[in-house]
Order: structure tokens, then C-alpha cells, then sequence
């Protein structure tokens, strides 16, 4: 029996929900974003009045009132959107226990053993609409096929509050025509380099020389032809599964430009220490550290850097980060954004070889400090307890990227961007 795979996506997710508690802001253009007075202006949600001024998920919120002054945007409120998101989950378990969040507001559902006792996928489609539009108020558009890929490709194919079924009979009626960026993972980097090929659209992508993709894009060009031709298979995982983790990290906005080593220095000892503290939450090690940074015209770089011994001691991580920076920041441009991700990940308790010169009684008294910073925060909050160089600067220190953000796991590919 061929699989029915569904995608369930919220639409305009935090946004429905504001416009749920605040009625008045359903019929003039608004958007959920960042604090504007501490520059996290990043576009998050938005209505569908404020879409007709073509405002853009991700874009600045000065980007979007340029189009749209009189866009009212709100503070997001992620403790009420995850409340959301489980009931909508609530709902999902009334079909399958087989369920895969895609981050807070899509989810994947396998109700191929549940078609007997509900009618086939679209039926169950269009019933799980109807309940999250009738019980919480709220809409969804979801994908009915056969795989992963292409359910996706369905719920994004028509919004608001819309089914769409992709069958092998009719798929490339409907997927071949849709542009090459549709398709899951195919990025803004691997677009550019599949429209210099002549690749245009999904179909042209299906239709194109494997070896000829492999060549130019290795392994990815395999992945992305597979799932062009509606051969993905990978299963939904169930309920209650957690998938494996490949990295953790965090970043931030800060409140004004970077301007000195200083700036750098507080921000990546605040966000070294969420990093950590994430991984001892997860009983992980980490032997890669990565940096992000934005500058004040919005372009951007990674680097990352390979560490001598897997760890999870917030200084260690810290200073990698920070060689990172010195490397690669000149400051001919005022920074605007950091970031730190910490990957290559194993199990904390795993036996690491030691080199004669390292000083492992400081490594194991940082590790007792990290582990009691973490008790004192859990039991009296984040900023009862904080490094002295955070208090040179509280409007850079002032945040808690451990409690203030939400972070999902990295999907199951990494697109070679």
C-alpha cells in the first residue's frame, strides 16, 4: 500500500494568533516582530492585509514599514505559541501517533494506517482543517502525497485553509511547473547555481543529467534530483521520538553596533554560555564551534574551527569563538549580528584521550563552575549570577538567549549553501 503522507502548515501562525486575541488587528495590516528600540526588527508573521504590500517574512521591520507605514507590528509571545502548537499537536494525535514536527507551526503526519478508520488523506485533511479552524480559530493548509517532499510542496501550494493532493499520477501536473526553489532544502546558493545550469523549475530539475548534477553539486545534486523525481522516502517519525541533534547554537541582535573587541567579547560569553549550557542539558560534547556574523549593511559569514577536546565548558567554547572573530573581523564595518553553533556532537559521557600538557584539574574545576552556574539559574533565573565583564555593559548583556528563544533541532539534510 503506497504511503499517505500528510503536511500540516499553520497559517501565518503568530500572527493568527494575535489577530485571535486582538480582533482589531485582523482588517489593517500587522506583523509579529522584534523589539524595534533594541533592533531584534525582524520580520516574523504577518496577516494577510499586511501581505498585499509584498511584507516578506525574515525582512528588517524598517524594510517592511518602508512599504507599508502604517503596519502596526506586535511582540511575539512564544510561550503562547507553543501552547498553541500542542494543541494543534493534540489534534494531529486524534489520527496518528506518527507525527514530525518541521518546526512550531508544520508538522508531518503518516496516516497510512489510519485511512481504514477515516476515509483516505484528503478526507482526514480536510477534517483536521475543520477542527483547528473550529477549535482554536485558527487556520491551516495542509499537503496530502505520497513522501515527505512533495506533502510539503502541497501545503505551501495553495494558502489560506486549503488542501492539496499530489498523486503520481497528477504530480507532474502540479510540481513540475512550480520554480526550483519550491523544493525543500533548495536554497538561495544552490538556485543561483541550478539557474547558470538551465534549471529553472522542478520539472527541469527531475529531467536533468544526474552524473551532470552530481558533478557540480556532489552528493547534494544527487539528494535534490531524488527528491524532484518524488523518490524520497524517508519515514515520519513518531510521536515522542526526539531526533538526533546535530548542533545547538544561538544568536542575537544586539541593541547597537559592535564597534569594539570589547562589544564582541560580551556578546560571545553571554551566548558561549547558553551554547554550553544546552549542551550539558543534553548531555552533549561538542568538538566543532562555529561563528555568524552580520554586519551593519547585512552581509554575512561563517567560520568554524575544529577543538582540540570535545566539550561543553562555556570559557573553552567562548574562546574558540573569539579566535574566530579576531581572525576574521577587521571592523570596517560596524557589526550588527553574532552568533555561536556548536556541532560534531557526542555523547557527554564518551572517554576523550588527554594530551600530557593539559591542565585537566582547571578543566574539571571550569566544568564544576559551568555545572553550578546552571543550578543557581535554574533555582533564582539567568541573572542572578553572570561574569564580571557582562556587568561592563548591561544593554549588551542583557539578554537570555537560553530562556528567551526557541530552538528546533536541524532537519535531517543540510543543505550545501
Amino acid at each position: 500500500m503506497e504511503r499517505v503522507i500528510l503536511h500540516c502548515d499553520l497559517n501565518s501562525f503568530y500572527a493568527s494568533v494575535e489577530c485571535l486575541y486582538n480582533p482589531s488587528l485582523r482588517n489593517v495590516p500587522m506583523a509579529v516582530g522584534g523589539d524595534i528600540e533594541k533592533r531584534h526588527g525582524i520580520i516574523l508573521a504577518k496577516n494577510q492585509p499586511a501581505k498585499k504590500y509584498d511584507i516578506k517574512t525574515g525582512e528588517a521591520i524598517w524594510q517592511a514599514m518602508s512599504k507599508c507605514p502604517g503596519l502596526i507590528v506586535v511582540p511575539p509571545r512564544f510561550s503562547l505559541y507553543m501552547r498553541f502548537s500542542q494543541k494543534v499537536r493534540d489534534i494531529f494525535s486524534r489520527y496518528t501517533d506518527r507525527i514530525e514536527s518541521f518546526g512550531i507551526d508544520e508538522a508531518w503526519l503518516d496516516v497510512t494506517g489510519s485511512v481504514h478508520l477515516f476515509g483516505d488523506g484528503k478526507k482526514i485533511a480536510d477534517e483536521i482543517r475543520q477542527t483547528i479552524r473550529q477549535e482554536l480559530g485558527i487556520t491551516a493548509s495542509v499537503g496530502v502525497s505520497f513522501n515527505k517532499v512533495f506533502a510539503k510542496l502541497g501545503s505551501d501550494y495553495k494558502k489560506p485553509d486549503a488542501t492539496t493532493v499530489i498523486t503520481r499520477e497528477n504530480m507532474k501536473d502540479i510540481v513540475f511547473p512550480l520554480p526550483v526553489s519550491d523544493l525543500l532544502y533548495v536554497g538561495y546558493a544552490t538556485t543561483k547555481k541550478l539557474h547558470r545550469y538551465g534549471i529553472y523549475t522542478i520539472g527541469d530539475l527531475a529531467n536533468a543529467d544526474l552524473a551532470f548534477l552530481k558533478r557540480r553539486l556532489g552528493k547534494w545534486g544527487e539528494y535534490i534530483w531524488i527528491f524532484a523525481n518524488g523518490e524520497e522516502h524517508s519515514p515520519v517519525l513518531p510521536q515522542l521520538y526526539e531526533p538526533y541533534v546535530k548542533s545547538i547554537g544561538n544568536s542575537t541582535t544586539a541593541p547597537r553596533d559592535l564597534t569594539t573587541w570589547q562589544d564582541i567579547g560580551i556578546i560571545t560569553h553571554v551566548l558561549a554560555e547558553s551554547v554550553a549550557a544546552r549542551l550539558r542539558d543534553h548531555q552533549f560534547k561538542c568538538s566543532t564551534v562555529t561563528v555568524y556574523v552580520r554586519d551593519n549593511e547585512l552581509e554575512h559569514f561563517t567560520r568554524q574551527c575544529k577543538l582540540e577536546y570535545p566539550t561543553d565548558i562555556s570559557r573553552e567554547i567562548a574562546q574558540s569563538a573569539m579566535r574566530l572573530f579576531r581572525e576574521n573581523i577587521d571592523f570596517s564595518k560596524p557589526l550588527r549580528s553574532i552568533g555561536i553553533k556548536a556541532s560534531d556532537l557526542s555523547v557527554g559521557s564518551s572517554a576523550v584521550q588527554l594530551s600530557f600538557f593539559t591542565d585537566q584539574a582547571l578543566r574539571e574545576r571550569e566544568s564544576a563552575i559551568d555545572k553550578a552556574f546552571d543550578q543557581v539559574r535554574q533555582r533564582f533565573g539567568f541573572y542572578r549570577i553572570q561574569r564580571g565583564c557582562m556587568k561592563s555593559d548591561t544593554l549588551l548583556s542583557g539578554f537570555n538567549p537560553k530562556g528567551e528563544h526557541v530552538i528546533f533541532p536541524e532537519g535531517y539534510f543540510k543543505a550545501g549553501e
